[in-house]
């Protein structure tokens, strides 16, 4: 007998577009809703991983640019700064992805979607070459994020958490009293 919350082999567009009921607030967070937040949390580590070895390698990548003077310094510090904001704000989708944001899941989504493109136009306009050094981890997990976050039950999830969050704010202004 076929399980009632699997999806059959094949099934119609109108049926995949159609809306999913949101799950209860009292369900459990699912696995894949889990498995996202923990991969957010991984390209944050390994953001935090390149920052420690391009901070290592600096003399010899600013002989590389052949940076002088105030350059190395002022370049060194803007790429530090961008990279403490971007890894700030993937610490940020992850918590927000593991309080069950739909928001955060579908931006995540995007930033992923984004992320595979680029690689794929770099590969395949530029010759850029697909290693574990350079791309291959950072679109594996990119993909496996997407399937993460995608999922039913993921998308059942957050938006029952959603949902919840609405009727709150919408009991908090009925109660208020008028000014």
């Amino acid at each position: 007998m076929r399980d009632p919350g699997k999806r059959a082999a094949s099934v119609t567009v109108s049926a995949l577009a159609s809306p999913s009921a949101p799950a209860p607030v009292s369900a459990p967070r699912p696995a894949s809703l889990t498995g996202g937040a923990l991969l957010v949390l991984l390209r944050c580590v390994g953001g935090i991983v390149w920052v420690v070895s391009v901070f290592a390698q600096w003399p010899s990548i600013q002989q590389d640019l052949e940076l002088d003077g105030v350059a190395p310094a002022v370049a060194l510090g803007v790429l530090a700064a961008f990279e403490a904001v971007w890894l700030g704000a993937l610490a940020l989708f992850a918590w927000l992805l593991w309080r069950g944001s739909n928001r955060a899941r579908m931006l995540a989504m995007g930033w992923a979607a984004a992320s595979v493109t680029a690689s794929a136009v770099s590969y395949f306009a530029a010759g850029a070459e697909i290693t574990v050094r350079t791309t291959l981890l950072t679109v594996s997990l990119d993909i496996l994020l997407m399937l993460a976050l995608s999922s039913r039950d993921a998308r059942a999830w957050t938006l029952g958490r959603r949902d919840a969050r609405r009727e709150r704010r919408r009991s908090r202004h009925r109660t208020s009293p008028s000014a």
